[in-house]
């Protein structure tokens, strides 16, 4: 690849070290892959050509990610880029890097992604509303791509918590996905198998928990899920769930935050950013009695049946605010 001549294949390793063989094709000046989403014919981008081009800068020194047409550039503080990066997220850029790396060890590079038609496809996201403009978001935490068929989904979760229970686990780890399991194994000092992702779920992992006879479970998350779950949500999927934000905005004005606070944290873009106002005016109190609202909610929803403790957790992995013996 390093002569400019697309390989019918290229392996590639994620950041868990699980290698991948992807073809590779050439389009024009760029190389190119499809987008599989496999099972989850719900992704829009299932199928959608991933264009990359490496230009060698002629001396040492770093990497440079560009936005080529159909990727999006970052217009609003919140999300984990700068304004004015393009909207290709930590993971993707560290994994490209990893692999390019192995062909120019030192060479400074500048990266562009596109995607054919991905600024048409993002006004069918959530992209406008989180200010990313001109086109998509590279995303992901592993590089593999979790079919989301809800039945699938919802039987591979009862299916896990079995295997959990029958290990002689009592006590369950709710997490909503890869980067709240490790962050919750990491806070915790988890090694055991007694953790499980619950997607969008929360709700079906407390119903199916309470009937095969568990006692206690330890809710964590992001604020962006978990405040779904204080406004009553036990579905947090973007298209069924909300009220995430005003559940933590009555909280402060009951704490007796000014209308001018509370209508920034209404107004913020993004949950991390609503949680960066709510620290730098001295507000941090709030998440702690949110976990306390979010655990009496699951109990409720287990009939009171199981012990539930609730820790919010930030995209860096640090504890917000917990609650009971969590």
């Amino acid at each position: 690849m390093a002569n400019g001549e697309a390989p019918t294949q290229v392996s590639v390793k994620n950041l868990e070290g699980r290698e991948f063989l992807v073809p590779v094709f050439r389009e024009g000046e760029y190389f190119c892959a499809v987008k599989d989403s496999g099972d989850d014919k719900a992704d829009i981008t299932d199928g959608v050509h991933v264009l990359s081009r490496v230009e060698r800068l002629g001396h040492n020194g770093s990497i440079t990610f560009c936005a080529g047409p159909g990727v999006g550039v970052v217009t609003l503080p919140g999300l984990k880029l700068a304004v004015g990066e393009p909207a290709i997220n930590p993971v993707p850029r560290q994994m490209i890097t990893l692999a390019v790396r192995e062909v120019f060890p030192l060479e400074a590079l500048r990266i562009t992604l596109s995607i054919p038609g991905g600024e048409m496809l993002a006004k069918r996201t959530f992209n406008p509303r989180l200010g990313i403009v001109g086109g998509l978001s590279i995303l992901g935490t592993t590089g593999i791509v979790k079919p989301m068929n809800e039945r699938a989904l919802l039987d591979s979760l009862t299916l896990e918590l079995s295997m959990i229970y029958s290990l002689g686990f009592r006590e369950v780890y709710i997490t909503f996905a890869g980067t709240g399991e490790k962050f919750t194994r990491k806070i915790f000092g988890l090694t055991s198998r007694n953790v499980i992702q619950c997607a969008n779920f929360p709700g079906c992992v407390l119903d199916e928990a309470q009937r095969l006879g568990f006692t206690r479970a330890v809710i964590a998350g992001h604020p962006g899920k978990l405040l779904k779950v204080c406004a009553g949500s036990f579905n947090t999927h973007s298209k069924v769930s909300g009220g995430g934000l005003e559940a933590l905005c009555t909280q402060l004005a009951l704490m007796g935050a000014c209308p001018e606070l509370v209508g920034r944290v209404y107004h913020a873009n993004t949950a991390n950013e609503a949680a960066e106002i709510v620290r730098s005016e001295g507000y941090s109190r709030v998440w702690s009695i949110l976990a306390e609202i979010v655990a009496h909610k699951a109990i409720e929803r287990t009939n009171n049946s199981m012990k539930v403790s609730a820790v919010f957790i930030d995209g860096e992995g640090q504890v917000l605010g917990s609650y009971r013996d969590a």
